[in-house]
């Protein structure tokens, strides 16, 4: 693979099975809980990529203690707990642009205290947290913004968390609820806290993984629906002993929609039924364009059922696994509309307008709303050469563009910087290459 692009010819059939990386949602929210608790944590199946390196370095120049096993099964990291105390009160981090490491480690750092800076790539200083950062500084934290008000870089100093409630606007990212429940009990030692959620709550699923794994550690929120979350004092994170790492349920939606464009059946393993991710409801959107699906505990499968058919939903609740949809519509029978994804806009890159340029190189006709995509396929998909703004779903998304399928529409197509995909999948083009059938 080429550092500066890659060539896929279209692809007639698809079929096999995929082993899926671990989700990059849980592998960061497991090694920030990891070193808050107390003892020794392993980790088996961690994603290997870009993201977790990026948390990794991070907890190291904090002084958290950890080290990575090769067994015969898989990769083990061993994790010392710190018991909610860093080691090293003062550190200078490079977050890269990993929005599931620099929220939640924000609001940690913030609430222990200390003399910390926290930085990363241009496009992380466009991504915004000032939402986190206002309901932190507002119970007592001491967050400063060395660049651009409401955005990295950041400074911290030592603060004193006097509040018992905070609040935080739910519409911006799920990611700032996450970071403010993953701290409450670094700040819930002598007193209950409560957090409130302001407006709609967005890409509620990240919120059920959240909770979920805090609960694995020993801690537990009680909530009240989606607009309130109380944490009883004296609550701390322990050691679960061993913890496994699912396959990543976003990356699952490639391959199960190349699955129901090129025919199948392809089927993913590490992620079924019983996931904790919201992701995996991806399928019901795949059902719903005509795709036969069959799921197991640990595995999901999916085949066309002859041509895909037009959609027209609500993705809030899947905003990363919905840019899969966007381009699956590319093979659909009329025009599908994407909605309630405004969330789009301040991801890796601006996802709305990206995904609406690049569709329309293969001849859809898009539409692009403050929160809405909608698109209209071409009778053929023209040979086009993709972009993909340093965003690793850009350059697997636009993978599927080559895909013939039941509507007999893929063509050929150049992807442009596909090392980006080591965000989160650094493999994912041989992978995909190792189900394609020309």
């Amino acid at each position: 693979m080429s550092s500066e692009f890659i060539d896929l010819q279209p692809v007639a059939h698809v079929e096999g099975v995929v082993r899926l990386p671990g989700s990059k949602s849980i592998s960061n929210r497991i090694l920030l809980l990891a070193a808050l608790s107390q003892g020794a944590v392993d980790i088996v199946d961690l994603l290997a990529s870009d993201d977790t390196a990026v948390m990794l370095a991070a907890l190291r120049a904090l002084g958290v203690q950890w080290s990575e096993e090769q067994t015969a099964t898989g990769t083990v990291h061993h994790v010392q707990g710190v018991a909610g105390v860093f080691p090293n009160q003062s550190a200078d981090l490079f977050m890269g642009n990993a929005g599931t490491a620099i929220r939640p480690l924000t609001a940690a750092l913030a609430v222990i205290g200390g003399d910390y800076t926290l930085h990363g790539v241009p496009r992380m200083h466009e991504r915004p947290i000032g939402d986190l950062v206002d309901a932190l500084n507002a119970a007592g934290t001491q967050i400063e913004y060395t660049g651009n008000a409401g955005f990295p870089p950041l400074h911290i100093g030592r603060g004193q968390i006097h509040a018992q409630r905070l609040s935080v606007r739910g519409n911006v990212s799920s990611q700032f609820l996450t970071a403010l429940l993953m701290v409450a009990p670094l700040m819930a030692r002598e007193h209950a806290i409560s957090i409130d959620v302001v407006g709609e709550l967005i890409s509620k699923p990240y919120i059920e993984i959240t909770l979920n794994l805090m609960r694995r550690f020993g801690v537990v929120v009680e909530q009240d629906g989606w607009q309130s979350f109380t944490l009883a004092a004296g609550q701390v994170y322990q050691s679960p002993g061993t913890i496994h790492v699912e396959g990543d349920a976003s990356s699952a939606s490639y391959f199960l929609a190349a699955g129901a464009i090129g025919g199948g059946p392809v089927r993913v393993e590490g992620v079924g039924r019983d996931s904790i991710q919201g992701d995996v409801r991806f399928v019901a959107a795949l059902e719903q364009m005509g795709a036969r699906i069959t799921m197991g505990d640990n595995w999901i499968e999916a085949r066309a059922n002859g041509p895909l058919k037009a959609i027209d939903a609500d993705f809030n609740h899947i905003p990363d696994a919905a840019m899969t949809i966007a381009i699956a519509a590319l093979y659909a029978d009329g025009t599908s509309t994407l909605r309630n994804i405004a969330s789009w806009r301040v991801k890796e890159t601006d996802r709305i307008a990206a995904m609406a340029t690049e569709l329309r190189k293969l001849g859809a006709v898009v539409e692009e709303g403050a929160d809405y995509l909608r698109v209209t396929p071409p009778a053929v998909i023209t040979p086009a050469t993709i972009d993909t703004y340093d965003d690793h779903r850009m350059a697997m998304c636009f993978s599927l563009a080559s895909l013939d399928g039941m509507a007999r529409r893929g063509n050929a197509m150049r992807i442009n910087d596909p090392s980006c995909v080591g965000k989160t999948f650094p493999d994912y083009f041989a992978v995909f290459a190792g189900i394609a059938r020309s």
